[in-house]
């Protein structure tokens, strides 16, 4: 039984020394492939494009013609540098220490003289370094030294200069975007280490026509170096900076070219360079190109009109109801040389207070907590609260149901919902003793809409808006009519868009699908991520009270009559600071609407804002039509088209 059981021990551990040795082969294998194996990677790939719905190019590749260097042993890069600078005209960035470490590479001799025997001493007896006695040669060069050199050795010192930069084995850019004649005088050279070839940048078709909502590539920064360099990234590749570029780097960064170092320190292609993915987004150049002509023309023509001097941008957003798709978005601003910047990006990190438009969520906690219904009535009158001016509609409307009372924008109808939130019934003068609850029954059901929470929007940097942080009954009236919560024009979007579709909530994309070599490999989920919290007899009067405001209520003329519409205007007290102190010293007026048409089975939804409008100077309440003439334009081409 013993003789047995050391056999089995002996053969064990013949065993286990077999295993060992066989992974200890695998793992020198591995690590001499890694020692004798080095691998380069061309410059750059094409990225993946942008097109717009109908296949319109929105961001392409450019091929920039490229002359690199790569180190190649046991060759005088100075006679490179100088034989490359003959055949070029290019002028470099002047930098006096690339001229002067130049300098010393090619007289030596010379700059050697300018070391007294003293601080050769000190070398010698290691009192200074030579990086120190290197430090001071290039130093005591002078300036007539340098303005010695002809200007073929000055570009050839700044050539030499990019030669050294990177890794030895990394291909280095000596010049982009060369002329014709140059990169064929360079190709028929035959310069030992020189190559040329192609990288590849954006262009852009349509100029700067929804340019920064498109993007922008750069360099892996600081912040990001680490994050890149884990996704297999190397630390010199260009990457998407910001928006849609950085949104959809990883469909649309190609993959480069891959080359491995042979020992003569030439290179051998091993992966040819691929092209990224292209995203198709639901963008349609042609109405955005529309959008953006009507809102300079409607924003100049406002800025002729009274109380308008504090009035400088608006924003609209139109979108599919039926799947959150985005088919516009501009944001433009005046500037007072009667151009414009692009300030599109604010439609999704800027907040402002909107007004009526929310009267739909709003009316909601109504419905939701029993305190209205289809049978409610009341005459349009005014409300009083202990110590806070009376509140009321713009004009008295006179009685009003739920629908009428949207149509007519009744602030009474919905000063009355927030007062029986607070299980109070109104009488002059009243204490509501409103509690934190109170806001977030509010908050919760607008949020429900996509009010004061993130969209989901496919773009970095959305923001929430501002939510209030005081607790008073004043506020929670102002918060019932949109005056005291901020939302993003992105939020007014997918509002409207909620309504048009009787409840179900999208989120607002840009991107439809992702193409790869004409095969689609991601397709957007259009389906709803929820529903609104109300009975659906009462989302069709919230519609059709929105109905009657474009027909016959405070929208009527916003949406060209020769289709059925549906939407609601909003006006809100604001504030501007006039010269960016911190001190909002001007009381103004917001503006805003959202709409959606055909009013049956909705296409089209529009979210507009435009803010400080109006300034109220020497008591003058004349307020501007821009959205509404914004609103009609729209409407009248999307119903042409």
């Amino acid at each position: 039984m013993l003789k047995k059981i050391l056999i089995i021990f002996f053969f064990l551990i013949i065993l286990i020394r077999l295993f060992n040795l066989y992974s200890n082969k695998r793992y020198y294998n591995k690590l001499y492939q890694e020692k004798t194996n080095i691998y380069v990677y061309g410059p750059s790939a094409p990225r993946g494009r942008i097109l717009d719905i109908n296949g319109k190019v929105l961001v392409d590749n450019k091929a920039v013609k490229t002359i690199f260097y790569h180190k190649v042993a046991n060759v005088d890069e100075v006679d490179i540098a100088r034989r490359l600078a003959s055949l070029i005209d290019t002028s470099f960035k002047e930098d006096e220490q690339i001229l002067k470490k130049f300098y010393y590479l090619t007289h030596k001799e010379k700059v050697n003289k300018l070391i007294s025997n003293k601080e050769y001493d000190l070398y010698n007896n290691r009192k200074l370094s030579s990086e120190e006695l290197y430090d001071l040669k290039i130093k005591r060069i002078t300036k007539d030294m340098i303005n010695s050199l002809s200007d073929i050795d000055k570009r050839a010192a700044y050539i030499y200069d990019l030669m050294q930069q990177g890794y030895s084995y990394d291909n280095k850019i000596i010049l982009k975007d060369v002329s014709d004649d140059v990169y064929a005088k360079v190709v028929e050279s035959n310069i030992t280490g020189v190559f040329t070839g192609i990288i590849w940048e954006r262009y852009y078709p349509y100029n700067d026509t929804l340019r920064s909502i498109l993007g922008s590539i750069g360099p892996i920064t600081k912040e990001t170096k680490k994050e890149y360099l884990n996704k297999g990234y190397a630390i010199n590749d260009i990457v998407g900076t910001s928006y849609l570029e950085l949104q959809y780097e990883s469909y649309l960064k190609g993959k480069k070219a891959k080359y491995k170092v042979l020992n003569n320190n030439t290179l051998k292609l091993v992966e040819e360079e691929q092209k990224g993915s292209d995203i198709i987004l639901n963008i349609d150049i042609d109405v955005q190109i529309m959008l953006d002509k009507i809102l300079q023309d409607k924003i100049l023509k406002a800025k002729k009109e009274k109380n308008t001097s504090y009035y400088k941008e608006s924003y609209v957003v139109i979108s599919n109801p039926n799947t959150g798709g985005i088919i516009a978005m501009s944001g433009k601003r005046y500037l007072n040389d009667k151009t414009f910047s692009d300030v599109t990006s604010n439609i999704i990190n800027t907040s402002y207070t909107v007004g009526s438009v929310v009267k739909g969520a709003t009316i909601t906690v109504g419905y939701n907590n029993n305190i209205i219904n289809e049978k409610t009535k009341v005459v349009d009158s005014c409300v009083k609260l202990y110590l806070v001016p009376q509140k009321c509609s713009y004009k008295r409307l006179g009685t009003v149901n739920d629908i009428t009372a949207l149509a007519k924008s009744s602030n009474y109808f919905q000063f009355l919902i927030a007062i029986g939130l607070t299980n109070n019934k109104y009488h002059y003068n009243m204490k509501l003793n409103a509690t934190k609850n109170h806001f977030d029954i509010y908050r919760d059901t607008l949020s429900d809409y996509g009010l004061g929470v993130l969209t989901g929007i496919d773009l970095p940097n959305e923001k929430e808006g501002i939510k209030g942080n005081i607790i008073s009954d004043d506020l929670l009236l102002n918060l019932s009519i949109g005056q005291y919560d901020t939302y993003t024009p992105i939020m007014l979007s997918t509002y409207i868009n909620t309504l048009a579709s009787s409840g179900y909530v999208k989120t607002p994309k840009l991107l439809n699908k992702v193409v790869n070599n004409n095969q689609t490999i991601f397709k957007v989920d259009n389906n709803p991520i929820r529903k609104v919290k109300v009975e659906d007899k009462y989302m069709d009067r919230i519609k059709t009270g929105f109905n009657l405001v474009t027909t016959k209520g405070t929208g009527r003329g916003y949406i060209t009559n020769k289709i059925t519409s549906a939407g609601k205007t909003g006006t809100s007290q604001s504030f501007y600071d006039s010269d960016n102190n911190g001190t909002y010293e001007s009381q103004t007026i917001t503006t805003t609407f959202v709409g959606f048409f055909p009013y049956e089975e909705p296409e089209y939804s529009i979210a507009i804002v435009s803010p400080n409008v109006s300034n109220f100077k020497n008591n003058d309440t004349y307020i501007s039509r821009v959205n509404k003439n914004i609103a009609y334009d729209i409407s009248s081409y999307l119903v042409n088209k």
